[in-house]
């Protein structure tokens, strides 16, 4: 059979052959369908996206064929479809919700299914949960058919590799020019062309190919473009925009002499962003600046969201302008959920997810891009001297997360410890608060903090930290890691 089918921070992920099989496929599309009919919209219809990995046009005619089983239309894009773009899709068709097939940086053995309801942000935990009963249910109701053996059709059946025959019920869609009429809204195109940039481009391998090189260079910006056809072991590394990850970005933009590089991951959601320098500027400096930008450029005014693992940067900012902070556990489902209802100009995390105002609450490394451009081009400043600028205004912060691998037994100690874990002091300075919703958050008197979050699903600690210099971060790295004993 297969291993638990559960819900994680942005859906359900598995090995492919292995957990993500077409009978667990199909298994959730009807438990999807179950709940969509539960709420009465089945006549709405779902939209179905995929990304560039392998089996993806398989698998998402598979979910199609399930939906329209159950009665439900199905919007099935065209061709690998980023997942920003799918969820956009449900507001372009007035649709119930989307499915999208995608395990987005995770590496080339993985695929993944998320469901996006009809609000076209991540699903929440309350909607997941329904989700994951209904697939117990169908278990226990029909033991033998819940896995249902119908032949993959595609190009291993009698589908081409580009152009799918939809079943009954099926239409295809290409989501494409309403995505980017509705982008080129939120972003300042003519101010970008007139800058006269030079713009290099990563869309390492993934569904965002064709996107950024689309709308900057309609915009009149010059365009550079690498890694931009399909590879579903992606060049042999991760699909995950990082410093670490990004090395020939790097050297393309130093090399040709422009003012940005800009890459996205696996399903275009997520961004990285190479500085004229060569310098990565990581998602923690980012949001500040585009809050910076959006409140002093744009003259937007509203509060901001972040999850509990994401710069105090942003706080300092808000302080100045009188506005709001909402921080939120580690997920953008969080972030979405602020975007909707608390009227927040910009919503982000540190693993490299952003919405802006006026989006759908769906993180878009599409948008991140574009907006970087805008920065560089409405500026006329680098994103690094740009920085500088904003740490001479608001102080600077030292911001770095460390994974440490432990045995499960190690893990089990450290989270009894964590119970219990309350200095007064940390570095020298006292603790001022604690915040337990999401791991274990301390706060210190001038600003700095720790934040220790164990994995769910592996014996693994990240601990993130804050700090006002780089001397006091690693102290603080260190006297966590002693205290904690987690080495």
């Amino acid at each position: 059979m297969s291993h638990k089918i559960s819900f994680g921070t942005d859906g359900w992920r598995g090995i492919i052959a292995q957990d993500f099989t077409f009978d667990n496929v199909r298994l959730v599309a009807r438990a999807v369908a179950a709940y969509i009919k539960d709420r009465g919209s089945a006549r709405q219809g779902l939209v179905v996206g995929r990304d560039n990995r392998f089996l993806a046009e398989e698998f998402a005619q598979a979910v199609a064929e399930e939906f329209v089983q159950q009665g439900i239309p199905v919007y099935l894009c065209c061709g690998a479809t980023p997942t920003p773009v799918t969820a956009y899709a449900i507001k372009i068709y007035g649709a119930a919700g989307a499915v999208m097939l995608t395990a987005s940086h995770n590496p080339p053995p993985y695929n993944g299914l998320k469901f996006i309801p009809e609000y076209a942000g991540p699903a929440l935990p309350h909607i997941t949960r329904q989700i994951e009963e209904n697939i117990a249910k169908l278990l226990a109701a029909e033991p033998c058919d819940a896995y249902r053996s119908v032949p993959p059709r595609g190009r291993y059946g009698n589908l081409t590799d580009d152009v799918p025959t939809p079943a009954v019920g099926c239409s295809l869609q290409q989501p494409f020019q309403a995505y980017v009429e509705h982008v080129a809204s939120l972003v300042d195109l003519p101010a970008i062309g007139r800058a006269g940039l030079r713009v290099v481009i990563d869309p390492m391998y993934g569904a965002g190919i064709g996107y950024l090189e689309h709308i900057l260079g309609e915009a009149g910006v010059q365009v550079e473009v690498f890694n931009n056809y399909r590879d579903p072991l992606f060049g042999g590394t991760l699909p995950e925009p990082t410093g670490q990850s990004l090395g020939k970005l790097q050297s393309r933009v130093q090399a040709g002499g422009a003012q940005l590089g800009l890459a996205l991951d696996g399903d275009a959601d997520r961004f990285g962003i190479i500085d004229a320098n060569g310098a990565y500027i990581t998602p923690n400096q980012f949001l500040p600046l585009l809050y910076y930008h959006l409140l002093t450029v744009k003259g937007w005014r509203g509060p901001v969201a972040r999850t509990v693992a994401t710069t105090h940067l942003l706080d300092r900012m808000a302080a100045r302008y009188g506005q709001a902070v909402y921080e939120s556990p580690v997920g953008f489902k969080y972030i979405g959920q602020n975007l909707l209802e608390k009227g927040c100009i910009l919503g982000g995390e540190e693993s490299g997810g952003l919405s802006v105002k006026g989006h759908i609450p769906e993180k878009d490394g599409i948008l991140a891009g574009l907006l970087a451009a805008e920065m560089v081009a409405c500026h006329g400043r680098s994103l690094s001297e740009l920085l500088q600028q904003v740490y001479e205004e608001f102080g600077r912060l030292y911001s770095e997360r460390l994974d440490i691998h432990t045995t499960p037994a190690q893990k089990e100690a450290v989270l009894q410890r964590l119970q219990e874990f309350s200095p007064a002091e940390l570095a020298g300075r006292p603790v001022q608060q604690k915040i337990t919703i999401d791991g274990t958050k301390l706060v210190l008197a001038d600003g700095a903090w720790v934040l220790i979050r164990p994995s769910g699903t592996e014996p693994l600690f990240r601990l993130y930290v804050e700090a006002n210099s780089l001397g006091q971060k690693v102290q603080l790295q260190q006297q966590v890691q002693q205290l904690l004993q987690l080495s």
